[in-house]
Formats: C-alpha cells, sequence, structure tokens
C-alpha cells in the first residue's frame, strides 16, 4: 500500500471518558496496591468501553498472559473508539493529546506483554504502529 501524502493524514482525537468514570478509575487507581486491580475491575465491568482501566489493568495484570490480555481488550476498545471519531485505520493519533494516551498506553503495553511471550511478530508489528500512529511516538511514554 502507498504511504498516503502528509497532507492527506489527519489526526484523530479520541473523546474522553465522561468525568463521573475518570473520578471512579481515578479513586480505584488509588486504592492500595492489593485491591487496586479489583477496584479498577469494578470499574471496567461498569464501564467497558473505558480504555483507560483496560490499560490500568495490564499494568496491574499477574502475569504475562493476564496483561496481554487486558492489553489486547483495551486496544481494540480503542480501536472501536478511534472508528467512531473518524479514524479509517489511517493518519495520526498522538500521545500528545492527553485523551489519546489510554489508546497508546494499552498498545505500548500489548507490546511489553507481546515481547514477554515471546510473540515476536506481534512486536514487530506494534512497534511499527506506535511509529505510524505518532511519529514522535517515544517509550518512554509508557513506564511499565
Amino acid at each position: 500500500m502507498a504511504e498516503l501524502p502528509m497532507a492527506d493524514r489527519h489526526d484523530t482525537t479520541l473523546p474522553e471518558d465522561p468525568p463521573e468514570v475518570q473520578q471512579a478509575l481515578e479513586a480505584a487507581e488509588a486504592a492500595e496496591v492489593a485491591a487496586r486491580r479489583e477496584a479498577v475491575g469494578a470499574v471496567v465491568a461498569d464501564h467497558p468501553a473505558c480504555v483507560a482501566g483496560w490499560a490500568a489493568l495490564a499494568a496491574d495484570g499477574r502475569d504475562p498472559i493476564e496483561r496481554y490480555a487486558y492489553a489486547r481488550v483495551g486496544y481494540h476498545r480503542g480501536l472501536d473508539a478511534l472508528r467512531g471519531a473518524g479514524w479509517g485505520g489511517r493518519g495520526y493519533v498522538r500521545w500528545s493529546v492527553p485523551s489519546n494516551r489510554p489508546f497508546l498506553t494499552c498498545l505500548a503495553r500489548l507490546r511489553a506483554a507481546a515481547e514477554e511471550i515471546g510473540e515476536a511478530p506481534e512486536v514487530a508489528r506494534i512497534t511499527t504502529f506506535l511509529a505510524e500512529l505518532d511519529p514522535d511516538w517515544d517509550d518512554r511514554n509508557v513506564a511499565g
């Protein structure tokens, strides 16, 4: 497939979660480590389209497979949100836009978990995808 000229590439901005979902997630993430995964899981159960919740679960998964599964769900929920925001499979989704960060975090955590389980082709695909979504991508954007 031919590369789109820069003028034909547009930026997509994901919508923010409603304030009440953001507040519930912030409270859940502030819980003690032992209770955080369960608290975040409860928020995600109530708001399964909350990509930030899936990103948080991906960080707190107990093992590589659990982290991979949470990150993959968040990535697919993020793709759904991107399509709903007018993204047609091409164009930029930049880290500099705060509402895009949960999706990009899921993608980076998916790559990290894929690397942990030895899924080298997926690691390569995600690395390329991150660079296509945000040419200024820096792996230091996402800790853990």
